[in-house]
């Protein structure tokens, strides 16, 4: 099961209506998304920064799946934070647990950008799955 957890309150999350660009820190990885072609795929909310992430093969960790279960995807957005919609009570809560938080912490599963600008976003080094197999 990912994106979606069954025992949380659904907040509907507007899609985007143009292209914009997700800058990924460090290493600079630059993805353009285009909103008619991001790849909904089973981890986070419908165009979430960790979707979008994983799908361009920027990994992020997340150990329930992306269903805002835990804060293992946590992650700072540095640019566009204003363009995506505030946090739910049950993001907030997991978000409790996480360290290193700052004002603009958010779990990538849950943080679905608007297009109205282009977004940055810090993956703090703890968070990085490195692991390849």
């Amino acid at each position: 099961m990912g994106g979606h957890n069954p025992f949380l309150k659904s907040q509907g999350t507007p899609k985007p209506t143009k292209p914009y660009t997700i800058t990924f820190l460090p290493g600079g990885t630059r993805i353009e998304v285009d909103p008619t072609k991001v790849p909904y795929s089973r981890d986070g909310l419908p165009g979430s920064i960790l979707e979008i992430a994983l799908a361009h093969g920027v990994e992020i960790d997340h150990a329930c799946g992306g269903v805002c279960a835990c804060s293992t995807c946590h992650v700072i957005v540095k640019e566009g934070y204003e363009t995506i919609p505030a946090a739910s009570e049950d993001e907030e809560d997991q978000l409790d647990n996480a360290r290193g938080l700052k004002p603009t912490s958010r779990l990538a599963c849950q943080a679905v950008p608007n297009g109205a600008r282009d977004v940055v976003v810090e993956i703090p080094s703890w968070n990085r799955n490195l692991v390849s197999e």
